[in-house]
């Protein structure tokens, strides 16, 4: 008699197959993802694997021309290093660089040499003498080209001329009816010239101490002026917003520089281009075709009003100066290339000065002085302007400077009325 069993529903059968299989394969890492997770590593694996499965190894052309590396292994330990290769992903540790720490300083050090220009050593400078006579704030200064004796220009409406060596004065040359703002005197004539708030620009002959020509033509207060090195042209600039160019001998204005929008503060000639350089309380330096009469370029790196200009007597650079941080900067000529700021004088900058062996003075408004290393704009030397006794303390502006045709004697004008004359200390 035969026995029939009875088969257990196939549901349960499912169920029971499934959970053999998960238990199987319980350790599996996909096991937690997401369906659709898994579905997505699957695809991403085969299209890798279409992609470049004709890519496993370099075409027989260019296999030939690889040649061997390093010692030949037998066929079947290439195989298996090829399968490791490709099983094992882990990226190889590379070596440091800086194997010591003596490396890494060494790497510093070079680092610092090729990063940082050593600036040139300057020496000190010092207060040697300082100079009375004047009734009103002395706004303008220039040593005539002999070196023997200098001029200056003060509130009190008269020019004086002092002895270079002694200091002792010389003359008082009286004409202006207002503060005289600018000087300068010929390299090639027995001229000096100067302007002033009066409007006038004037032109002195020095061999009979008169004035033989007038300037007219600009509106108001004239702030600066300066001679071509080469022409028989004069530029004056002033408050009417406008630089002016003058024939020298026949007083015919060549140019009005017009462009800026406020008070022309300080102008600069030299011989190549840009030969004429304005430097404006509208907060910009304009470099000027002086054939054409028209603006080359101006530059806009200034924040506020710009007072001072300084050209290097023998590299082709210049520098302005105004107030605020990072007011000092200096330019490459021609094309006014931005070279470096000089950083560090917190003031209304209201002279600069320069001199052949790259010492860089600027004055403030403050009474504050500093010597810089024009090369790589590091001040060397910080100074205080002492009001004279007698002076208020709020009088220690510094308004005008200019180094003597030598280089080692500094001579600036101030708010105390007096002239101080710094000089350069031997070693």
């Amino acid at each position: 008699m035969s026995t029939a069993y009875a088969l257990p529903p196939l549901d349960s059968l499912l169920k029971r197959s499934a959970k053999r299989t998960r238990d199987i394969f319980a350790s599996c890492p996909n096991d937690g993802m997401k369906e659709d997770e898994k579905s997505a590593r699957i695809r991403l694996s085969v299209k890798i694997n279409d992609e470049y499965r004709d890519f496993k190894e370099l075409p027989p052309a260019l296999l030939a021309q690889q040649g061997p590396i390093g010692p030949a292994r037998p066929k079947e330990q290439t195989k298996s290093m090829a399968l490791i290769a490709t099983i094992d992903n882990t990226p190889k540790v590379q070596p440091s660089t800086f194997v010591t720490s003596n490396k890494l300083s060494e790497a510093l050090t070079l680092h610092k040499t090729t990063r940082t220009i050593k600036p040139t050593y300057h020496a000190p400078w010092k207060l040697v003498r300082v100079i009375s006579g004047h009734l009103g704030w002395v706004r303008s200064v220039a040593v005539e080209p002999g070196n023997q004796w200098f001029a200056t220009g003060a509130g009190d409406r008269v020019i004086k001329i002092w002895d270079l060596a002694s200091g002792e004065l010389k003359l008082s040359l009286t004409g202006h009816i207002s503060t005289v703002r600018g000087l300068a005197v010929s390299p090639r004539h027995p001229y000096l010239f100067s302007c002033g708030e009066d409007k006038m620009v004037k032109c002195w002959d020095l061999e009979a101490n008169k004035v033989i020509r007038h300037y007219h033509g600009h509106l108001s207060g004239v702030y600066s002026l300066s001679l071509h090195p080469t022409l028989d042209v004069l530029v004056t600039s002033g408050r009417d917003a406008s630089a002016r160019v003058w024939d020298m001998r026949t007083k015919a204005q060549i140019h009005v520089l017009a462009g800026h929008s406020a008070t022309v503060a300080d102008v600069k000639c030299q011989e190549s281009d840009p030969q004429v350089i304005t430097g404006s309380m509208d907060s910009t330096v304009r470099l000027w075709d002086l054939a054409a009469g028209k603006t080359m370029v101006t530059l806009t790196h200034h924040k506020k009003s710009v007072r001072a200009l300084a050209i290097h007597p023998t590299e082709y650079s210049f520098a302005s100066g105004s107030a605020g941080g990072n007011n000092i900067k200096k330019w490459k000529c021609p094309e006014g290339a931005f070279v470096h700021n000089f950083s560090g004088h917190n003031a209304i900058i209201n002279t600069l000065s320069v001199n052949a062996e790259g010492v860089f003075f600027s004055g403030g408004d403050n009474g504050t002085l500093t010597f810089w290393d024009y090369n790589t704009g590091t001040p060397f030397q910080n100074l205080d302007d002492v009001p004279q006794p007698g002076s208020l303390e709020a009088e220690a502006g510094v308004f005008c400077s200019t180094f003597d045709m030598t280089g080692t004697r500094l001579i600036t004008g101030g708010a105390d009325k007096t002239i101080k004359v710094y000089a350069e200390q031997s070693q």
